[in-house]
């Protein structure tokens, strides 16, 4: 089960920002001017297309608008687990979605139930984070390293 912050939680959406959202997280235009290509295709202006990834940012909906690399050929990443009391999972993993660097988590059930991937732009901001984590929750991380990669389709309709 993913926890999402209560920021999250019944978030509404217009039409058009659906459409905005579900139609581009892949083939993302790579040309230099790519939001106007994307109001063109949705009928609508390039200032249109950057005020709604604006607004969607603003409220929380949206973290990012960028490119997916492999693990660690840019900066630094890592999955963390943690083990936290069942009554703390909500409180925790809010503080957690707090860090910019953390993108995502999700509960597991064993001893170690919430994961998260954390990104950074080198192994000692990385580490900084898991710190800052570690202070704010009372609770311990442990990195797990990546042995073998697999590629996962992140495009998620909303």
């Amino acid at each position: 089960m993913a926890r999402w912050p209560d920021r999250f939680i019944d978030m509404q959406l217009t039409s058009l920002e659906t459409k905005l959202v579900n139609g581009w997280q892949k083939g993302f235009p790579l040309i230099p001017r790519p939001y106007a290509q994307i109001a063109e295709k949705m009928g609508i202006t390039e200032k249109d297309v950057i005020a709604m990834l604006a607004s969607l940012k603003e409220r929380g909906i949206l973290t990012r608008v960028g490119a997916i690399v492999r693990p660690n050929t840019v900066g630094a990443s890592s999955l963390v687990a943690m083990a936290v009391a069942p009554e703390r999972l909500d409180e925790v993993a809010q503080i957690i979605c707090a860090e910019p660097q953390v993108n995502h988590n999700y509960e597991r059930e064993n001893k170690l139930n919430l994961w998260f991937v954390v990104t950074a732009s080198n192994n000692t901001e990385l580490d900084e984070v898991l710190y800052r984590i570690e202070q704010k929750t009372g609770c311990a991380t442990v990195k797990l390293p990546l042995e073998k990669a697999y590629h996962i389709d992140l495009g998620f309709n909303v």
